[in-house]
């Protein structure tokens, strides 16, 4: 393979797969029906545990769900209800791919958690799923297309490579100038965010669950060896054997001693655009999610063939959730304008239709937080989702209810290679989503 992110050499072009004849999933994953990961009967966890979960989003959604079906009694609080779109899980999109540079963890867990959400989609009733397909335009300045071809295809997950021509026969409507090769992932695509979180909590009351809509506390008492009950700030008390916390950009404010410097919330803003004359080129099926890495771009096709989201995924200014007034910049409109006449420059000039903003919780390292908190030890964390969270959503999930009922087997057959997840300090390293770069501030200097 030559160096940087050059088009890879001894590899087939076009739309044939750039690796050996690939598996639909990793050796041992089952994308299908048959692929419902519940508890194995045989599993000895340390007895019933009465669990209560603080935060409805899809970290704490999945959490809930997986401990109930372990057979524990659950409670799941949010302070603004299950489903709400307050937090970082509300929005109507967000993408499942596997690339994630040289990283083979991630992947595996993508499709572990993609199997899991076909199965409530199918469940529920409702499409949670579209396999729209993801492509990621490649550069000269960084390697990461080239090494997810690697990694991915060591795991047997499809890729393929475009050409110049083949990206302008594939995506009429993108301008690929300056793009040497893209990356293509069939098998990739949109998860409906909020749509998926309410199946995941609706299943879960299904199933026996509890949801209480309340607020914590905070913060917290972070001196004491365990937590024991949790205060609602109405007067309420929560008691129980487990706590596990999955509230997004509040983790900080709830635990400032072990997460304040590990997890800073950042305000993303979120612009969805007309689509010109309602043009079919522009509707999933004819144009693949895209991502320019080094450029820190995104953007879907339209789902409702109207409008299609199109924004910067360079972190967004740091505020407290609770203090932020939610609102888009102008700036960051102008700043997706002046990259669509470059990219896409039939969208670059039409009206938004949508504004909405969101919240990354950023760490050091991009690396989730799933560990026990350093002192109290009846309560566990989940967090620091860095934008590319909710994809993982059921697996996180699953394995945090692994940590919290001692199942040893289930715990190691999803646990990362190294300490990732653990609550620790922790250096910078890049993205698994984007560079981070913002091209126009590069170019202003």
């Amino acid at each position: 393979m030559n160096p940087g992110s050059m088009v890879p050499t001894g590899l087939r072009r076009g739309t044939n797969d750039c690796s050996p004849p690939h598996r639909t999933a990793p050796i041992g994953v089952r994308i299908g029906a048959e692929a419902d990961r519940c508890v194995r009967p045989e599993i000895d966890t340390i007895g019933a545990v009465k669990t209560v979960v603080v935060g409805s989003g899809v970290m704490g959604a999945w959490t809930a769900l997986w401990l109930r079906r372990r057979g524990h009694e659950v409670t799941l609080v949010d302070r603004f209800g299950p489903g709400n779109q307050v937090g970082s899980s509300g929005d109507e999109s967000r993408i499942t791919r596997s690339s994630h540079g040289p990283d083979t963890h991630y992947p595996r867990w993508q499709r572990l958690a993609l199997a899991q959400w076909r199965e409530l989609e199918r469940s529920a009733g409702v499409q949670l799923f579209e396999q729209a397909g993801v492509v990621w335009l490649a550069s000269e300045q960084q390697t990461f297309e080239a090494d997810s071809l690697v990694s991915c295809g060591s795991l047997g997950i499809p890729t393929e490579c475009w050409t110049p021509d083949d990206m302008a026969r594939r995506v009429p409507v993108m301008n690929n100038a300056g793009v040497p090769w893209a990356l293509y992932e069939p098998e990739a695509g949109a998860l409906f965010a909020r749509p998926g979180v309410v199946a995941a909590i609706e299943r879960f009351e299904a199933e026996g669950g509890e949801v209480v809509v309340g607020r914590a506390a905070g913060p917290l008492p972070e001196a004491r060896d365990s937590l024991g009950e949790l205060r609602l700030d109405d007067g309420r008390t929560l008691r129980a054997d487990a706590f596990a916390f999955a509230c997004g950009p509040w983790l900080p404010e709830l635990f400032p001693d072990a997460l304040g410097e590990l997890i800073v919330p950042h305000r993303q803003d979120v612009v969805h655009f007309a689509i010109p004359g309602r043009d079919p080129r522009y509707r999933a099926g004819a144009m693949p999610i895209w991502i320019d890495f080094e450029g820190s771009f995104y953007g879907f096709p339209s789902f409702d063939g109207v409008k299609a989201k199109a924004c910067p995924d360079w972190l967004g200014p740091i505020e407290r959730p609770d203090d932020s007034a939610r609102e888009v910049a102008d700036s960051t409109v102008e700043a997706s304008r002046t990259i669509l006449r470059t990219r896409f420059p039939g969208l670059a000039e039409q009206p938004v239709v949508k504004r909405w903003t969101c919240f990354y919780e950023v760490t050091p390292d991009a690396n989730f937080v799933i560990d026990r908190h350093p002192r109290l030890g009846d309560t566990w964390i989940a967090g620091g989702g860095t934008g590319h969270a909710f994809k993982h959503g059921p697996v996180i999930g699953e394995y945090l209810s692994a940590l919290v009922t001692n199942d040893v087997p289930g715990q190691a057959e999803l646990a990362p290679p190294d300490e990732r997840f653990a609550i620790r300090t922790r250096a910078a390293s890049p993205s698994f989503r984007t560079s981070g770069k913002n091209p126009l501030e590069a170019a202003a200097i």
